[in-house]
């Protein structure tokens, strides 16, 4: 059997065991969902058992058999948040905190000054993330968007201006300080931080994080650069969008990741991986 990184097994696991813990339910591992008011804890005896739903677009589908959802706090509703609650869901806010697109609410309060280069892909423009006391109203306000209406975690997405070409001139460090000031302003609002993408920032920034989402590591071969949560007994939600699941099942859930297929407009469809 190969051995992977950290000694987990990332090859040579039988696809037929893989088939058979189908059949075993993860219902009697999953812990007691934190009360209302609380942020959202992750207890590292279920890092690796989580299953998990990540939906952005189309009819929000309450019935999918997830313990986790990563959802669009603005599309949805408090009734949804309420009815997700009652099954016992674990909800987590999607909030770009480096960008801001023509389209969103409170886009008006971004000043010209902050707002650097459009990312061709999504129209969104890159925030000078230097400008802390600029972003953090409005970034609050979103958070506190999140709160009322149930949420107990943020994703924080675009948070990695730095790496990308912005419109300014961020280096490393100003990137470092802003995502952990991002994360602190989270905790501060009852929010446990989640970190979307980023993997270049992973090592730095794990201790301030309670848990990381990633894209297509396995197809990129970049899922090792994610060890730092797995190896701290924190969950790491992980998401490809093609193949079969015994094309990446076995490598993902060999580093300890919670797995799943995903169409890339991230409607309702979804194929997980089994737990381990």
């Amino acid at each position: 059997m190969r051995i992977g990184l950290g000694g987990r097994p990332v090859r040579g696991v039988l696809l037929a065991a893989l088939a058979l813990t189908l059949l075993v339910s993860p219902a009697a591992c999953r812990p007691d969902l934190t009360p209302p008011g609380a942020p959202t804890t992750w207890p590292a005896a279920s890092a690796r058992l989580w299953r998990w739903q990540w939906q952005l677009d189309g009819p929000l589908d309450l019935t999918v058999e997830a313990d986790v959802f990563v959802l669009d706090p603005v599309a949805t509703t408090s009734a949804q948040t309420g009815e997700l609650r009652a099954l016992d869901r674990r909800l987590v806010c999607q909030v770009h905190v480096g960008s801001v697109h023509p389209q969103d609410p409170d886009a008006t309060r971004f000043a010209p000054q902050v707002r650097g280069a459009t990312a061709a892909r999504t129209g969104r423009r890159w925030l000078d993330v230097r400008r802390w006391e600029a972003l953090r109203p409005v970034l609050a306000d979103r958070f506190r968007l999140c709160r009322g209406k149930g949420f107990g975690a943020v994703l924080l997405a675009d948070a990695d201006g730095y790496a990308r070409s912005p419109g300014f001139p961020l280096e490393f460090d100003d990137q470092l300080q802003f995502n952990r000031r991002v994360a602190g302003l989270a905790r501060s609002l009852d929010l446990s931080p989640g970190l979307l993408g980023n993997l270049g920032q992973v090592a730095a920034l794990e201790p301030d994080f309670d848990f990381a989402v990633d894209e297509e590591c396995v197809r990129l071969q970049r899922c090792a650069k994610l060890l730092p949560f797995v190896d701290a007994g924190k969950p790491v939600f992980h998401v490809e969008y093609a193949g079969t699941l015994t094309d990446f099942c076995v490598t993902s859930v060999g580093y300890g990741f919670a797995s799943i297929r995903k169409n890339r407009t991230l409607d309702a469809w979804r194929l997980p991986c089994p737990a381990p």
